[in-house]
């Protein structure tokens, strides 16, 4: 297995830990806005490490670190994740895993043998404009709607999440959102940026003062929801 980006230090993507962040290529979603886009379209255009570099820079590291983050693109479309997760374990760190929700089985099975210590899941809208925000209709919504079941019956520690993006969602959608998701899930909101590596143009973000008052819809009915990178 590859990997296609590394950020080797990170004290902010894996909570409560010092951790670094691994990024697979490719993706089986195509939302306009991504910000990595070069990972999505063309991963090998970027460079690879090899999983041997990769895990001696965390054999070197083990000592300052706590944990990896395995982000992407979407790391469970990697045939061998299940093996570098392994690996990883065996090296004493823990793993959070960044993913769309786009295969439960598989998710639930990494969880079961305890070679997920945290999931982050993307909730790309609500389920009237998933597609739309997601960028194509070939994964069913099913899939996502059935990990997150999963993470909401508290099988790990997990965080939902939604970048946030002026052209694609509105005050209904977080409102259809916060009806969605259990009224305990831990759920981030975070402004859209344009990173200059988009897989198309002409989107924005919203304002601090919009984007509290859409957290504000979503405490009607969720105990626990956060502006983040705000």
């Amino acid at each position: 297995m590859k990997i296609f980006g590394l950020q080797k230090l990170t004290l902010l993507d894996y909570p409560g830990k010092v951790a670094c962040t691994a990024f697979t290529g490719g993706c089986n979603f195509c939302c306009p806005f991504c910000h990595n886009a070069s990972l999505v379209v063309n991963p090998d255009a970027t460079g690879a490490m090899e999983e041997s570099e990769f895990l001696n820079f965390l054999q070197k590291r083990a000592k300052v670190l706590d944990g990896v983050c395995i982000s992407g693109g979407e790391p469970l479309l990697q045939p061998d994740i299940e093996a570098l997760m392994e690996r990883i374990k065996k090296l004493g760190l823990s793993v959070k895993l960044d993913t769309n929700g786009s295969f439960p089985g598989l998710l639930r099975r990494l969880i079961e043998r305890k070679l997920v210590d945290y999931v982050a899941m993307d909730i790309k809208n609500s389920k009237e404009n998933y597609f739309k925000t997601m960028g194509t209709d070939k994964v069913p919504l099913e899939n996502m709607e059935e990990s997150a079941d999963l993470l909401m019956s508290n099988v790990v520690p997990y965080e939902f999440r939604t970048t946030v993006v002026r052209e694609l969602h509105t005050a209904e959608d977080f409102a259809a959102i916060g009806q969605w998701l259990s009224k305990e899930s831990p759920y981030f909101l975070q402004n859209f940026v344009d990173s200059g590596d988009l897989i198309e143009e002409n989107f924005s973000g919203y304002t601090k003062n919009e984007m509290e008052i859409f957290a504000e819809i979503l405490r009607k009915t969720m105990d626990f929801v956060e502006l983040r990178g705000i």
